[in-house]
């Protein structure tokens, strides 16, 4: 009896030895992977702000894992999904892309609550910068009437202004707020 429990002590020794052995190497390919992930996540990013059809109008996000990339979001143009996944393919460490962008209906009702939506909240004073970027943070997404922001702003103050703004505009179902408000620099 004693001679198993002896035989079972060392045998579990012998596996947690094994284990700390294994540790460093697969916390390096964890490492590895995980800047792999950084890496291309910007590289991801800077492709898909660089579509020249890329709109305010259009929303386009993206999930990393390892070698594949998951494209989500909305377009108005079927121009702009096709060339995220262009652009996203030809990415050094990229070995698949899951294009799961939803292109927008066309509606001249929708078109028009585009354009009165971005002018009530890119003329409001206090997120009137935001106007001005190539690409603003601020993206204006219209499906049948209903509006979603999507984006980054500064405050949680801008994030109510351009709710409010946008559920001004007469015609307007509903609207989503799914503005992020930045995290506070930490020095």
């Amino acid at each position: 009896m004693k001679a198993l429990h002896l035989s079972l002590a060392m045998l579990l020794a012998l596996g947690t030895a094994g284990l700390a052995f294994a540790s460093p190497v697969d916390q390096a390919a964890v490492n590895a992977n995980t800047r792999l992930e950084q890496r291309l996540s910007g590289e991801v990013r800077h492709e898909l702000v660089m579509i020249p059809q890329f709109t305010v109008f259009d929303n386009l996000t993206y999930r990393v894992d390892g070698g594949t990339v998951t494209l989500v979001g909305q377009v108005r143009d079927a121009i702009v999904k096709d060339s995220a996944e262009k652009r996203v393919k030809r990415l050094e460490g990229v070995e698949r892309v899951d294009n799961q962008i939803e292109i927008l209906p066309a509606s001249f009702n929708d078109d028009r609550i585009r354009r009165q939506v971005a002018r009530a909240v890119f003329n409001d004073p206090r997120l009137s910068s935001y106007a001005i970027q190539s690409v603003p943070p601020i993206h204006i997404i219209v499906k049948h009437g209903h509006v979603n922001l999507e984006g980054v702003v500064r405050t949680q103050a801008e994030k109510d202004d351009a709710f409010i703004r946008a559920n001004g505009v007469p015609g307007v179902f509903s609207v989503e707020n799914n503005l992020q408000v930045e995290q506070p620099k930490k020095s």
